[in-house]
């Protein structure tokens, strides 16, 4: 099977700095694969090329089998490559609900012809929004905040609200980014059940950056460990935490908790 997404030598430098050292990668279909390594290797810079927001100095992405390696984050929304944020980025003064019915792309209530020509048209799409919101909002457990503005939220119920986004379009590849940051671990349980509950019965794929091996540990399979910009080794979270290399020159003893 074609992996969803092919990173193909790709490089990347700041100045001098060379962040991404012509590193590949291979994200397969319907997985949820994990990229860890020590700060500096390059992790968010390669998150950031996939997702369109950075552009690279050589080499290709490809998703489906097509080059995307220079369309823009909202071409590739529309693909349905998307991504969350270690710092959520909610609209902070509508409501959770309101910041879910946001996200779904050419809605007829945002052409101010439609809103004056075919008001009825815009009433019933917008009714059809707000029931798929509802429906999302009490997937991911948030239906008692659903009135409350996004920036009284808690760290942890911002990066639910940040999931259920993805669940209003059409989406195939979700990058997380840091996503157990600043959660408490009772709202991390729910992070976790969700991204296996959008994988297992909706068939998402993600490819996850993340400091928490526990997280890592529970969710992804394989797990990629990237180090000064290249890929030093992939496999099962038991066959990183047990390479001699991997924890003696980037975790020390931190694979062992």
């Amino acid at each position: 099977m074609r992996p969803i997404i092919e990173v193909k030598n790709v490089s990347k430098a700041f100045g001098g700095l060379q962040v991404i050292n012509n590193c590949s990668i291979e994200v397969a279909k319907g997985s949820v694969t994990g990229m860890i390594g020590p700060n500096g290797a390059g992790k968010s810079t390669l998150f950031n090329i996939i997702a369109g927001t950075l552009a690279e100095d050589s080499g290709q992405v490809l998703m489906d089998g097509e080059d995307i390696t220079h369309e823009t984050p909202d071409a590739l929304f529309h693909r349905g490559l998307l991504r969350t944020f270690q710092i959520a980025h909610e609209f902070s003064h509508m409501t959770a609900l309101e910041n879910l019915m946001m996200v779904p792309p050419r809605q007829d209530g945002e052409n101010l012809l439609s809103t004056w020509l075919r008001p009825s048209l815009v009433r019933d799409q917008e009714a059809e929004v707000r029931q798929r919101a509802l429906e999302v909002i009490e997937f991911i457990n948030l239906a008692h905040v659903k009135n409350e503005l996004a920036g009284n939220l808690s760290g942890g119920q911002k990066k639910l609200l940040e999931l259920g986004r993805t669940m209003m379009t059409d989406a195939k590849v979700v990058l997380l980014d840091e996503i157990a940051a600043g959660v408490n671990r009772t709202l991390l349980v729910d992070l976790v059940r969700n991204i296996q509950r959008l994988n297992q019965e909706m068939g998402y794929t993600f490819l996850v950056i993340e400091h928490d091996m526990d997280m890592i540990a529970e969710l992804c399979d394989p797990v990629i460990v990237l180090a000064q910009g290249q890929v030093m080794m992939q496999g099962t979270i038991d066959e990183v935490r047990n390479n001699p290399e991997v924890v003696e020159a980037y975790f020390g003893n931190a694979l062992d908790a």
